[in-house]
Parts: C-alpha cells; structure tokens; sequence
C-alpha cells in the first residue's frame, strides 16, 4: 500500500494517490476519494462524532488491498486507480456556508466524470453532492438511498440542512425526480409517522428491511429497487447511512436493531453497481462510540464491492 499521505498521520484511502483539482495526474484517476467531515445539528443526546468519520475510514484502509476472494478472484486495484482529494473545508456552526462550500467542491468532482466516494459526515451532506450532480445533467437525477430512517423531516428545530432533512431538500430539488427517490432498508420506531407520508406524498418508493429479508433474491431486489431509481433519470446515485445495518454489524452507527446484515448490504451494493450508479456516500460513521473502529473497516469493504460492480458493469 502506498506510504502517502491525505493529512496528518492519515493515509490515503486504501493506497490511493494524494491529488488536488490542479493536478494534471488526476485526469488519470479512475476513482475519487473525498470526506467531509461535517456534523450539525445533533438530534439525539450526545451522540455525535461522525465529523471524524473521513479520517479513520482512511486510517483503517490502510490495513486491505483490493483483492475480493469471495467474487472470483477480482483485484479491484488491478483496474482501478484511486485519487484522494482530501476534505471539503467545511465550516462549523455555519449549516448555509458548509453546504455551498460542499456543492461547490462536489460540483468540481463531478466534472471530472469519474466514480466519486463520500465518506461523511452525518447525512445532510448527501443533498449539495446530488443537488451539484443535477445541475450538471441534461436529465434528472434518481437516488437509492440506503438507511433505516426517511431522513426527509422539513427541518429540525429550524435547520432545513440537519441529517434528519436531506430527503425533504431533494423532494423540491427540480432536478431530482422525487418518484425516482427509493428509501431502502427503512425500519424501525426511531422513524416519525409523518416521514412515511412525506415520501408517499411525492411518490417516492419505501422498501423495508422486512421485504429485503423476506426476499427470495438480493439481486432481484436490487434490480427492482434499480429500475425505480433510473426511471425517467440520467444518472442514479447511491447513498448509504450506516444504520441500515443492524447494530449488531455496525457498533460504529446509531443503534438501530432489525435490521440488514454486512452481507446484506455489500451484496446490495454490489448489484446496484452493476447496474450503474454514478457516485455515492457512506455517511453517519461514530468512530467515539466504536473503540475497534469495525464500521470504519467496514468501510472499505463497502466500497471494494461496489467498485467491483464497476468493473463487472464494464465488462458486459
């Protein structure tokens, strides 16, 4: 693995190349890493620290190659080359300036038209990273969005940019197709009865942890979920909240029982990639409340499969 480092003692993720957006080398990167290491509102008791998140994702990467044993032998690295881009330079206390500065940086990911990675940062993040991707298409944009909660509140205690409100923020997003919006893997009682009937009321599609267990098939549910995000769109992107993840696989993400398994959801994500996502996040990582970091390792095991859904997606 690479000896470079993004800041500090932190490695570049999982080997990659340090790069900027004046570097020329990036035009050669296939993948781009960046975090953002932002957390705001805080809307339970002291929980809190998911702005470290970017930075022990990075520092646990550095223990893993690409090499997935379990997908026939498929290096990811042999295929692709990775560029980190750092940090967006959020500012704290400051919601309205953090999320322009975010969709400002994303908008120069984009333009580089390779696969981009978020590592979060809680969940207000991902809404400046897609509404940055739609004002770039001709069309409009569908999202998978991977997480136990709708996080689509119209606001909390007056912040429209708190994690529990990306959601409400895409629905009038015009260059978002609400009716091409899937909350997946949505359970438990930490939801609020009103956010079910926000995403109904915009047409948005709700599929549970419940119907993904009870499924017969994880690639059949992926490519039902698939087909919902890019009808009518240009571009699907991908957002994961780690608490879709049962707390027995995810001692590093809010605690919310019932639902996915770590197999459950890197098989999802594997398909999704398959099938073609543009980017995507991974968000709401506590590494305070996780002494062995396990969902900050987790991480780069989430991203190797969806890379390795790249790779089997360009070799059709």
């Amino acid at each position: 693995m690479g000896e470079e480092k993004i800041y500090g003692n932190t490695p570049c993720f999982l080997g990659g190349s340090k790069v900027s957006f004046k570097d020329e080398s990036i035009k050669d990167k296939d993948v781009l890493i960046y975090g953002v290491p932002w957390e705001g509102a805080v809307t339970w008791g002291d929980y809190t620290g998911a702005e470290m998140g970017p930075k022990v994702i990075r520092l646990s990467s550095a223990r893993y190659s690409g090499y997935l044993p379990e997908l026939n032998h498929i290096d990811v690295l042999s295929h692709y080359t990775l560029g980190d881009l750092g940090d967006v330079d959020v500012v704290p206390a400051d919601s309205e300036e953090t999320m322009n500065r975010i969709e400002n940086f994303s908008s120069n990911v984009w333009k580089t038209n390779t696969f981009p990675v978020a590592f979060g940062g809680d969940h207000g993040i991902t809404y400046p990273i897609v509404k940055a991707l739609g004002k770039q298409l001709d069309g409009k944009v569908g999202i998978i969005h991977l997480d136990a909660h709708y996080d689509n509140m119209p606001d909390h205690e007056g912040d429209l940019y708190a994690r529990s409100t990306p959601f409400a923020r895409m629905y009038e997003d015009g260059n978002i197709r609400s009716e091409s919006i899937v909350h997946m893997g949505i359970h438990g009682p930490r939801n609020k009865p009103e956010t079910g009937k926000y995403a109904s009321e915009v047409g948005a599609t709700t599929i549970t942890s419940r119907e993904i267990r009870q499924c017969d098939s994880l690639a059949g549910m992926a490519k039902k979920a698939y087909d919902i995000a890019s009808e009518g769109t240009e571009a699907v992107y991908l957002s994961i909240c780690s608490d879709v993840l049962d707390f027995a696989f995810n001692p590093g993400g809010p605690v919310d029982g019932n639902g996915l398994t770590s197999y459950e959801l890197v098989e999802l994500v594997h398909e999704f990639c398959k099938l073609g996502v543009r980017g995507m996040d991974l968000v709401e990582i506590y590494p305070r409340q996780d002494p062995n970091d396990f969902s900050s390792h987790l991480a780069s095991t989430i991203v190797l499969y969806a890379l390795a859904g790249n790779i089997l997606r360009g070799q059709k």
